[in-house]
């Protein structure tokens, strides 16, 4: 069968990429030059598939009046004359219970780990470099309130197959050092030793070059999709920037793209666009400054991971602000929480980024066939987990169109 996939992000290439090696013909589509370009580009870094708990939390609505009035918030809500955005805010705002942050945690997980056993495979059997760096997790709590909280988290996770366990101040700093600047501030921590971190780009550049090395497999950059043909409940061409493309089946894998190919159709899939902000910092010579662990400040919501040479930090949600322009105040407030945390980390060679993480208002991605036509498929929506799961969802993704069993319960990415 030829399938047409669209967008060359991690998505839509590890999808593309499971495609093609399960037997199909496959072209695959991006508007840009080529692979990553956007989301993917310079994302956390951190493969977190112990943490998965959505962002609509039973925390989250009592937090949000101090976020938004703080200065440099890890929250910040730009309100639009936006139907969709409002719609995206209420389902967001259902959702923030305990009952169904921790069913859909239990359903994330399930896709977690197979995204993460697929990746071991895949480097058991024919490894590639992307930094991949398999050095644990941790999780730092501010507050002793949280610290019961998450251990609470730790034992519901340990029974769905999570190995986690709860440090004092004294127990993180000697299993990471370079958090002596934030001492006085840590009250615990959560440790997950199985946790990795690796450069999403590298990753979908090295298994873009391998995608078009296969047989039957055309990668067509600088190619924008205008529209989705129907005809008799089919899908029957993609119309591009440079002609059509006509397949047995599509797959919108293209993120934020994916609303305007659907809406044509009938389907206004509730996906937004938090924004994001990451910075690169080299660390020639100052490795010593710099953690070792990926680490996650949990209060701040900022992250921390080693990728090469480099430490990338991420951080922030902007709900409303759908461009990915650098805003100044908001780098300017990530530098200032990065050097209370870290002081001796030489912040001048950083290099900023911005994107926009596709957010369903539970955090589930959407993986599943479309009821607008019967051969056109959905990958969309990982928010802010599109690496963490990538290799997951095109395995359900492809066991759907291939009509074989599929290796979890694909109910809940319906």
């Amino acid at each position: 069968m030829h399938i047409c996939v669209i967008g060359a992000g991690v998505i839509g290439v590890t999808s593309a990429y499971l495609l093609a090696r399960s037997g199909h013909t496959v072209t695959l589509l991006d508007a840009l030059q080529g692979p990553a370009r956007l989301t993917s580009e310079a994302n956390g870094g951190q493969l977190s598939y112990s943490y998965v708990a959505p962002l609509a939390g039973p925390g989250v609505l009592t937090s949000m009046p101090g976020w938004l009035l703080h200065q440099d918030s890890p929250l910040r809500f730009h309100p639009r004359l936006d139907p969709h955005q409002w719609r995206w805010l209420l389902a967001f705002m259902k959702a923030c219970t305990a009952t169904h942050s921790a069913r859909t945690t239990a359903e994330m997980l399930t896709l977690s780990y197979l995204s993460r056993d697929i990746l071991h495979d895949w480097m058991n059997e024919d490894p590639f470099d992307f930094n991949l760096r398999k050095n644990g997790k941790l999780i730092v709590y501010r507050d002793a309130a949280q610290v019961e909280s998450a251990r609470q988290q730790v034992s519901q996770q340990a029974a769905l197959g999570s190995h986690q366990s709860i440090l004092s101040r004294d127990e993180v700093l000697a299993l990471e050092p370079a958090l002596q600047g934030m001492a006085h501030a840590i009250a615990g921590a959560i440790f997950t030793p199985d946790e990795e971190a690796g450069d999403c780009n590298l990753f979908t550049q090295a298994l873009f070059q391998r995608l078009q090395a296969m047989p039957g497999v055309s990668c067509l950059m600088n190619t924008t999709v205008n529209h989705l043909q129907r005809e008799g409940g089919r899908i029957v061409a993609a119309r591009t920037s440079n002609g059509s493309v006509q397949a047995d089946a599509y797959v919108v894998a293209n993120g934020m793209g994916s609303r305007d190919l659907l809406r044509p159709l009938g389907l206004n899939p509730l996906i937004y666009g938090l924004k994001g902000y990451s910075l690169t910092v080299p660390l020639h010579g100052q490795r010593h400054t710099s953690p070792d662990i990926s680490v996650t400040d949990y209060q701040r919501r900022i992250v921390y991971a080693r990728l090469g040479d480099t430490l990338r930090i991420a951080a922030m949600v902007d709900i409303g602000d759908e461009t990915i322009a650098l805003r100044p105040d908001r780098l300017d407030g990530l530098k200032r929480q990065v050097m209370d945390t870290f002081p001796a980390l030489d912040l001048s060679g950083a290099t900023p980024w911005a994107g926009l993480r596709p957010a369903t208002p539970q955090s589930k991605p959407i993986i599943s066939a479309c009821p607008q036509a019967d051969n056109l498929w959905l990958n969309v929506g990982h928010g802010a987990l599109g690496f963490t799961l990538a290799c997951g969802s095109a395995a359900l993704l492809t066991a759907l169109i291939n009509r074989q069993p599929t290796p979890i319960d694909p109910t809940p990415f319906q």
